[in-house]
């Protein structure tokens, strides 16, 4: 389903509203799935690892982590997010005011991929900005 979301934003641009109808998945559980198929290519998975494995160690520079329990995980993450700030890399800040249902909708989104907040809307704009420079 998570492939078929990244895909269809070419072609559907309803897709969201097609797999809506057509399943009884929510709106933030397809987001989590596309999120989680962009971070992971097909021949990256593993059908031994569930989706919640996929997502926590999307963030993580390797990949594959069999048998490793999500907890572990989660503590792998939060450790390589912060090498990641302590390694010197030039960051900028950038302010956006939004509406207080945009911040509600995009925390639970953040949270139903498991990522903070900041780095789900960096994520996420990247993504947009990939897809618009094709």
């Amino acid at each position: 389903m998570g492939d078929w979301l990244v895909y269809g934003a070419e072609y559907f641009p309803d897709r969201y509203r097609i797999a809506l109808a057509k399943t009884s998945l929510s709106y933030k559980t397809l987001r989590n799935y596309a999120w989680v198929a962009r971070k992971f290519p097909m021949s990256r998975r593993r059908d031994t690892l569930s989706l919640q494995h996929h997502a926590e160690v999307a963030a993580l520079p390797r990949a594959e982590t069999e048998g490793c329990p999500q907890s572990k995980l989660r503590k792998e993450i939060q450790a390589s997010r912060a090498h990641a700030q302590d390694s010197g890399q030039a960051r900028a800040t950038i302010s956006v005011e939004v509406s207080s249902a945009q911040e509600q909708r995009w925390t639970a989104a953040a949270r139903t991929a498991a990522v903070p907040l900041p780095e789900w809307i960096a994520d996420t704009l990247d993504e947009a900005a990939v897809r618009t420079s094709r």
